[in-house]
């Protein structure tokens, strides 16, 4: 995933950009990108140390019917083996589990970003509403 996108998920993280910034991106990708994204963002949710009390939650804040495949599989924890079936799916389930990894991802993430906000070595816990940081942050980390 290059910087651009690391940004933009963290920015979906700390509630700054809506779901479809992230969703119309990735359905432009091809299979592979989709996948690099979908490693990228495993990565991101298992270095926010997700619980299994956020599942429930997950599921409620992305809209999804919880009788959709990737809420039945998500149910089975929060563990990376777990989460990586729902980067397996069938293409037509791909953007419920996009949608549903992020939800789980901004719960996860909020929780570390009040513990670890402003840390100075965690760029992705910075003020990402600050437009003068993001240039930092592209300048330092390119």
């Amino acid at each position: 995933m290059n910087l651009e996108y690391e940004i933009l998920v963290n920015q979906y993280g700390q509630r700054l950009v809506p779901i479809e910034a992230i969703t119309k991106r990735f359905n432009g990708f091809n299979y592979e990108e989709k996948q690099l994204f979908f490693n990228n963002l495993l990565f991101f949710i298992m270095q926010s140390k997700p619980k299994k009390d956020d599942i429930e939650l997950a599921i409620k804040e992305s809209k999804l019917r919880s009788t959709f495949t990737p809420c039945v599989l998500l149910r089975k924890g929060v563990e990376n083996h777990n989460l990586k079936k729902l980067t397996e799916l069938p293409e037509n389930e791909r953007e419920k589990s996009l949608i549903l990894l992020l939800s789980l991802f901004r719960i996860a993430y909020n929780r570390r970003f009040e513990a670890e906000k402003n840390n100075p070595g965690k760029w992705w816990y910075w003020d990402l509403s600050d437009q003068s940081v993001i240039e930092n942050i592209k300048a330092t980390f390119k």
